[in-house]
């Protein structure tokens, strides 16, 4: 899955910017990003939206314990990639039907979440329990959210594109042709909300979010950690 956005929604985190500047590595335009993708990912669906945003997924070369899904609901786009465990009891929660899948009750949390400010998004999102990663975009106001699960069974990168784009994908080979290294894993138990400041852990919603500038020869440029966990280096 991809979702690529723009400098009028995401401000691209100063870390990843300063490991791309650090040690200079070629880069592509967001444009050619999502075509890549959609020519290396056939059968693919791409959706931009507007000139804000785009998002891409498809069932491709997909495991069949990480499933990608995406919905669209009252101008709420999400890309999901995982199963969760509780999706029964989150379903009577949210008084959804036992239809819905986990992408549309991600759609209807987040509006939950949205609509009852100042409700924590933390709450919402440690009570997603199973391995997940997902994209939501609410095009109504502008609004990113970003997450991935506690344990990172589902693998999650971003970077910087050359226009200055910030991407999400679980494809670390994708990205790293796009974004040089301004590029990171995802750290797992946190969440990227624009309207909440960027980047918190969930998990742990008292400690910081630091990131650590990776060596030369590491394919990202950086390591996000939230404070008291063990660093986490992407080897794959």
């Amino acid at each position: 899955m991809l979702g690529v956005f723009s400098g009028e929604v995401v401000e691209a985190p100063a870390e990843l910017a300063a490991a791309g500047s650090r040690t200079p590595s070629p880069k592509t335009r967001a444009s050619e990003l999502v075509a890549r993708f959609i020519e290396s990912s056939v059968p693919a669906v791409s959706i931009q939206i507007g000139s804000l945003g785009h998002l891409a997924y498809s069932h491709a070369n997909q495991s069949p314990f990480r499933p990608r899904s995406f919905a669209a609901k009252d101008d709420i786009f999400c890309l999901f990639e995982g199963v969760l465990d509780n999706l029964g009891t989150l379903r009577k929660h949210y008084g959804l039907s036992k239809s819905a899948d986990e992408v549309m009750l991600v759609i209807e949390a987040y509006k939950a979440l949205r609509d009852r400010a100042p409700y924590p998004p933390s709450s919402m999102l440690a009570h997603l329990s199973g391995n997940f990663a997902f994209v939501l975009f609410d095009e109504s106001i502008s609004s990113l959210l970003v997450a991935s699960d506690p344990d990172g069974k589902v693998p999650l990168f971003w970077g910087i594109t050359a226009d200055g784009c910030v991407a999400f994908a679980d494809n670390l080979d994708l990205l790293k042709g796009s974004c040089g290294k301004s590029l990171a894993p995802f750290p797992q138990g946190c969440f990227y909300w624009n309207t909440l400041g960027g980047l918190k852990s969930f998990e742990n919603p008292k400690n910081k979010v630091t990131a650590v500038l990776a060596d030369e020869e590491e394919i990202c440029g950086a390591t996000f950690m939230v404070e008291g966990s063990a660093v986490l280096t992407a080897t794959h």
